[in-house]
Order: C-alpha cells, then structure tokens, then sequence
C-alpha cells in the first residue's frame, strides 16, 4: 500500500517531539561573570545566544538576564545568568557538544572548579529524560536549588515540572537556596524570541 502523502516526515515527528512547550523543554542555561574580549558580560552573553542556531539549537523562549553575587566565592567577579529554551533535533549528548563548542569559541577555560568564566553553558533538562547518560546527567543535578537558574526559568515558563521532584520551576525558585540574591536586570514579555542573527555591535 502506498504511503499517504498527509504522512508526517520522521525528521519532522522528531523535531515536533522535542518542541519547546511544556514539560518536555529542552532548557540551556547561560552564565557569565568574565567578560573575556567582550566589553560586557551582558554582551558576552548576547552574542552566545547569537550562535546557538548555527549549532542546531534554537531559541524559541529566553529568560531576561538575572544579576548575582558569585557562587560559592562571592569574592569572584559578579554573575549574569539567564534561561533559554531551545528547539533541536539534536540528541542530548549532542546538545551538550554543541555547548561546549560555543564556549571553546568564547575562550572558556576549565581549571580551577567554580573559577571566574567567560561562557559557562549547561544543559539543565531534555524533556523528561532523567539518569546519568554516559556522564551527562539529567536534569543537571543541582539546577533545583540555585535561584539563578529557577528564577530566569519561572520568569518565561513557570509551569514547567521537574522531571524527579514533579515542582514547577516557580515553586522551585520560591524555595531555592543557592544564589538567593540573585534578580533580573529587566524582565521582557514571556516566550520572547531571540534574533539569531544578533551581532554585539548591536547589544
């Protein structure tokens, strides 16, 4: 029998499958507290988000960015952070490679654990997927607790639920005990889209 031509293209079931509403978000963190070459961290950040579509990642929701004091030395330079929600048809160990492959290109240097860093990108939840996946363990084990990363969350999805705790990220960031003085430096309308194309020129 043929195929009927209304089928759905697998490619496309799959990136349907992985959209970015609800509890099945593909969720990235971005924090900054060294500027590196850029004049900002604000604009550090900015021109991160720039090259999540050129890696298969993109942006349909962000968060604005939240200010902090550094964790856990909070002699470091301060933080920004901030939430985005991405569509992909990436898996999620190729998701945290293109992750990674953004802050090479922004110089990111691992040394000292918890040391100041130009680009630091995690991922903190693929859909429900929950366990240690040869190293990458999902959701990122100790999102929960810091409000730098619940708070951005609630602000453009605060109905998302934890994939183990079953919270919603407003109820989480109520709770969080990481990072409590963190807030937003402005805080947009839900669900806005970045501009990919975005160059620091014009941050």
């Amino acid at each position: 029998m043929a195929a009927s031509s209304d089928a759905e293209d697998p490619a496309a079931a799959k990136k349907r499958h992985r959209e970015s509403e609800g509890d099945d978000a593909v969720i990235v963190a971005l924090g900054c507290n060294d500027k590196g070459a850029w004049s900002s961290c604000h604009e550090a950040l900015e021109a991160a988000l720039a090259r999540f579509r050129p890696e298969g990642l993109d942006v349909t929701a962000r968060s604005s960015w939240w200010a902090s004091q550094a964790w856990p030395d909070p002699s470091d330079p301060p933080f920004l952070n901030g939430i985005a929600i991405v569509q992909t048809e990436l898996d999620a160990s190729d998701v945290m490679a293109a992750l990674r492959r953004i802050e090479d290109l922004f110089g990111r240097r691992r040394s000292v654990r918890n040391a100041p860093r130009t680009l630091d990108l995690d991922l903190i939840a693929y859909g429900r997927m929950s366990g240690d996946f040869g190293g990458l363990i999902l959701p990122h084990p100790r999102a929960a607790k810091r409000l730098f990363v619940m708070g951005p969350l609630a602000e453009i999805q605060p109905d998302w639920k934890h994939p183990d705790f079953s919270r919603s990220a407003a109820t989480l960031a109520a709770a969080a005990t990481v990072g409590r003085d963190a807030r937003p430096l402005k805080v947009p309308a839900p669900h806005v889209v970045v501009d990919a194309t975005i160059s620091p020129e014009a941050t």
